[in-house]
């Protein structure tokens, strides 16, 4: 098996096929066909001047097997988000307080219907304010909700804020599995790349997708820019990361990704090839979001730090190589023998320590097959771990796990037949059974 770090190049060497075709078996495939020399020269003009109609070029098709394949992850996904869906429905007529929206915009959801609607300050705050979020996806909720709005009649602003947010991610959810299903169909073949989309469709943390939460829209960033990439598109790529680091902080590992993938090519092909310096173009894009994003700070708040004063203060997040032994204190703290319910144990602490050594074993799966793996694909996983072990205030959650996908897929690559099946159905019961937890009130952070 070939790794995805060995570029594939589009069209194949000639000898190379020439050796296992025989001749009839080349002249039967109209791309290559043999044809006569005299045929391959350039047409004679007509005799009046004018030059020929020019052919269309043929419009690039989705072949059938991609067709189904296509339908089939659509199918799956809507499947089960649709029970999410269900499931907080009923949720919330059980619980008349409760609207059913705010459960679809729980937690960080009303910061960014907040954002949306109102903005940031106009000042530097060291408290919890809209300053704390990054902008791109409470823009697009903007954008999205004007154009509903004129459906919902006289509903409330928040209503099409929510609603705006909710289909954006879960449209984004859906891109980001296909783009999954693709990059694991590059890694490792068709069969393992259909288990890998079962296995992203029911995790846990894919909650998010029908909630208004960023990561709708992070993900099928993050997952094309790894894309383009791998086929050497580098504008494209460097488009889609700049893109990706105005919509979180955890997007600006895209830029170290990139940085990566540009190095091996200029280390592959040495710098004076110009197709390898063309490399350095998604790099010099990716952080253009960030940058965006603080000379906004600058003019409007008067600080281009004004985000980070707003996480680090606001909501104590903070980076430590000790994170996880102090949320285990925490833990600790929170268990008493003689109490067991006083006080309340935290299960976001239970959850973070839990996905942590879930995170360490995905690791080591992937490492046994870093061979298979791009080498962007191999970065943004490693980066993304060291932000969830060493955060403060987000630990390895089923959010994160989400988020570093690449290890999650990896359990697809090793896990057949009946194990993949036990496996898949843990991940389904704890996708629907710990959404109930999330939906409704703070219990448990997505």
């Amino acid at each position: 098996m070939e790794t995805a770090s060995d570029r594939i190049e589009p069209f194949p060497d000639a000898e190379a096929l020439a050796a296992e075709l025989d001749l009839d078996q080349l002249t039967a495939i109209p791309e290559i066909a043999l044809e006569p020399a005299a045929q391959t020269s350039t047409p004679p003009r007509p005799r009046s001047g004018r030059a020929g109609p020019r052919p269309r070029p043929r419009r690039r098709r989705l072949s059938a097997t991609a067709r189904k394949e296509l339908l089939w992850i659509t199918v799956i996904y809507l499947a089960v988000h649709l029970g999410l869906l269900l499931i907080a429905y009923l949720q919330n007529s059980s619980l008349t307080d409760h609207s059913f929206l705010n459960e679809l915009a729980n937690w960080d959801g009303k910061w960014y219907r907040e954002l949306a609607n109102k903005g940031y300050p106009a000042y530097v705050s060291h408290g919890q304010t809209t300053l704390g979020f990054f902008p791109l996806y409470p823009l697009t909720i903007w954008v999205v909700e004007h154009l509903i709005s004129p459906f919902l009649g006289s509903a409330p602003i928040w209503w099409s804020a929510t609603i705006a947010g909710a289909l954006i991610s879960c449209v984004g959810g859906l891109v980001a599995t296909v783009l999954v299903h693709r990059l694991a169909d590059g890694w490792w073949g068709r069969a393992v790349a259909r288990r890998a989309t079962v296995l992203f469709v029911v995790s846990p943390g894919a909650v998010v997708f029908t909630m208004v939460y960023s990561e709708g829209l992070l993900l099928p960033l993050a997952a094309g820019c790894i894309y383009a990439l791998q086929k050497r598109r580098w504008l494209l790529a460097g488009v889609l990361a700049g893109f990706g680091t105005a919509v979180q902080p955890v997007g600006l590992v895209l830029v170290p990704v990139c940085l990566v993938s540009a190095a091996l090519e200029l280390r592959r092909h040495g710098w004076r090839s110009r197709s390898a310096r063309r490399s350095l173009i998604a790099p010099a894009l990716s952080g253009t979001g960030m940058a965006s994003f603080m000379a906004f700070l600058w003019l409007w708040a008067g600080n281009p730090f004004a985000n980070y004063i707003a996480q680090h203060h606001g909501w104590g997040e903070k980076t430590s190589l000790l994170a996880l032994l102090h949320t285990t204190t925490k833990l600790a703290g929170q268990i008493s023998f003689s109490h067991f319910d006083h006080p309340t144990i935290n299960l976001n602490l239970v959850l973070g320590l839990i996905g942590a050594v879930v995170l360490v074993m995905l690791l080591v799966l992937l490492w046994f097959c870093r061979r298979e793996v791009s080498a962007e694909a191999i970065t943004w996983t490693l980066a993304i771990s060291f932000l969830a072990f060493t955060s403060s205030n987000v630990p390895p959650n089923p959010r994160m796990l989400l988020t570093a996908f690449p290890a999650l897929l990896t359990i697809a690559r090793y896990a057949e037949g009946r194990w993949f099946i036990v496996i898949a159905w843990i991940n389904a019961a704890l996708l629907f059974g710990l959404s109930l937890l999330t939906f409704y009130g703070l219990t448990l952070r997505p």
